[in-house]
């Protein structure tokens, strides 16, 4: 997820690809360390967005707008008074460093023809925008650095621009077999860690996936490899470098099991093979993508953590209370032992003295001689009785035990399925419709001033290769809404088997449904599971009819006798998704 030296790359290459004879239109800074720049091109306008935070450093192409302030701050004042108009002449990275230098041509107001360089440097909490002439001295900055910031380099108006700590790294276009085995191999550090600290543009990421390649442990000590595994690594890295060179990028997104974006990178990523990975034509619309759905990700679980806690602090109340009434419906398993004992001592009772602790008689029923132990205060009868009642309450214990075991096990099959249906939601309204759910059930108490909440039902619409529609419930108040209002008796029902999910219809119009479809359909069902990410998963379909609801039981809770099965991977890349 690094915006390393290699980003940055197949960003100057996008940049270059649209700006050919495009000039500078408009400069305008929206946000504190942030320019929006519209640029003309012979194609149209297109939008740069620059950003110098410190916590998220970027550059794109947007078709986003940003409101701006009404007052202009000085950085945006002095660039539309310099290059409000300007010619870009070239867009350069100098030696693969996170490092963007934008060369413009204007005219003074003298009318004499002018060159200047608007730098943009996206690394970290040094990320800067730097203005400066043709002579590399700076003119000003959206950042300054003074001394009691940096003792390395001063980023001030009238202070000479120059790369920090350029020298300290390979260039990775200029490093020959010999180098990489004689300094990166030589390093006292792992694989990983010896590539990236020692070679420009590479981070973390890249540097394990070149391990990977090359079939080593990452972590593994360079000092451990082999003449042969060394001349293999270097030979992976020079297959990345040359498509680096040639501009042949992989742009992807890959993404974890809960479908939250967990790295990009420009190159393939085959150490997440087993991921879902999606690619991309466009480095900007990828770096806009990742970042729109990682933020709307994480907003969600942080909107969803009060719901997750009230959920699981339910299920783990439920978990307890369930392996207690196991451990109590364990101990009526000896019920008709005791029932036996009265009924033998009934039938034995006048053969036994009175006073003994204990009595040895042939059980009828096994044909085999045991021994009942006894009250010796009490006669044989009494005893029998005393037997009869443990028998009794043993027995309505175990009856009342068996139902309560069900209910609490519906309880925690239910929690369930709201927690899983927590990691579907993707917006707000998922989670009200959630929320409301929730205080039906008891969960939540709903507060005497508040009404309930207007839920307007969506589930997810998507279209198979043949063109039927399929619709997913995303909780359980969309998987009742689908399955009993949406479905009718002739529409497919598809589940996961034995887990958590989503209710999947395919309405099938009366028609006998194509082999891919049943496919598209199980592979909805697995993805939008509990066992979404696996590579088999179980599925259970069934014709609508078949389905039924018993009385009185929680949304979502269904049962079916007549069904068919499927085993499918929850892979739904292709599967076209309707907005």
């Amino acid at each position: 997820m690094a915006f390393d030296g290699l980003t940055i790359k197949a960003i100057v290459n996008e940049l270059n690809q649209n700006t050919k004879e495009a000039r500078f239109f408009k400069i305008a800074e929206p946000e504190k360390d942030e320019l929006l720049i519209t640029i003309k091109t012979k194609n149209g306008q297109r939008k740069l967005l620059i950003s110098a935070s410190a916590t998220l450093p970027l550059i794109y192409f947007t078709e986003k707008s940003r409101t701006s302030p009404l007052t202009a701050p000085n950085f945006c004042m002095l660039l539309r008074k310099y290059i409000a108009n300007a010619k870009i002449i070239s867009i350069s990275q100098p030696s693969l460093e996170r490092i963007i230098d934008i060369e413009l041509e204007h005219y003074n107001d003298l009318g004499d023809l002018c060159r200047k360089h608007l730098i943009v440097e996206l690394m970290g909490k040094h990320s800067n925008i730097i203005f400066t002439d043709d002579k590399n001295m700076i003119v000003d900055s959206i950042k300054h650095i003074g001394a009691n910031v940096s003792s390395v380099r001063e980023v001030l108006p009238g202070r000479d621009y120059f790369i920090a700590g350029a020298n300290d790294k390979l260039n990775p276009f200029e490093l020959d077999e010999d180098s990489f085995v004689n300094i990166v191999c030589e390093k006292p550090l792992n694989i990983a860690k010896a590539i990236y600290t020692s070679i420009t543009g590479f981070s973390p990421l890249i540097a394990n996936e070149i391990a990977y390649r090359a079939g080593l442990d990452a972590d593994m000590p360079v000092s451990a490899l082999k003449d042969v595994d060394k001349m293999h690594l270097y030979n992976i890295f020079s297959h990345i470098v040359d498509d680096l060179r040639n501009n042949n990028f992989k742009l992807c997104i890959v993404f974890d099991e809960d479908a939250t974006p967990l790295e990009y990178s420009v190159i393939d990523l085959s150490m997440y093979k087993d991921k879902q990975i999606e690619y991309y034509d466009s480095i900007s619309e990828l770096l806009e993508d990742f970042y729109a759905k990682k933020e709307s990700s994480t907003r969600i679980r942080q909107r969803s953590s009060d719901l997750r806690q009230i959920v699981q602090t339910a299920l783990n109340k439920n978990n307890k209370k369930y392996d207690l009434q196991l451990l109590q419906l364990k101990d009526t398993e000896k019920r008709d032992k005791f029932r036996i004992y009265g009924e033998l001592l009934t039938t034995y009772g006048y053969n036994i003295e009175a006073g003994v602790k204990s009595a040895k008689v042939l059980n009828y029923y096994s044909n085999e001689e045991i021994n009942i132990p006894l009250d010796p205060d009490l006669s044989a009868i009494d005893n029998a009785k005393k037997y009869f009642d443990k028998y009794a309450k043993l027995k309505r214990t175990y009856e009342a035990l068996t139902e309560i075991i069900v209910s609490t096990k519906e309880e925690i099959d239910h929690l369930e399925s709201v927690k899983c249906a927590l990691d579907l939601a993707e917006n707000e309204e998922d989670l009200k419709e959630l929320k409301e759910e929730l205080i039906s059930s008891g969960y939540i108490r709903r507060k005497a001033k508040d009404k309930a909440a207007k839920i307007n039902i969506k589930p997810l619409h998507y279209i198979s290769s043949d063109g039927y529609d399929i619709y997913v419930g995303k909780n359980n108040l969309q998987n009742e809404y689908v399955t009993f209002k949406l479905a009718e008796g002739g529409d497919w029902w598809f589940h996961a088997k034995g887990v958590p999910g989503s209710h999947v219809i395919v309405k099938a119009a009366g028609k006998e449904l194509p082999d891919k479809t049943y496919e598209e359909a199980g592979r909805l069902a697995a993805y939008y599971s509990k066992s979404r990410g696996n590579d088999k998963v179980d599925i259970d379909y069934s014709l609508k009819k078949n389905i039924k609801k018993p009385a009185g039981k929680k949304p979502g809770f269904v049962i079916y006798h007549t069904n068919y099965s499927l085993t499918i991977d929850s892979d739904i890349d292709g599967i076209k998704l309707c907005e």
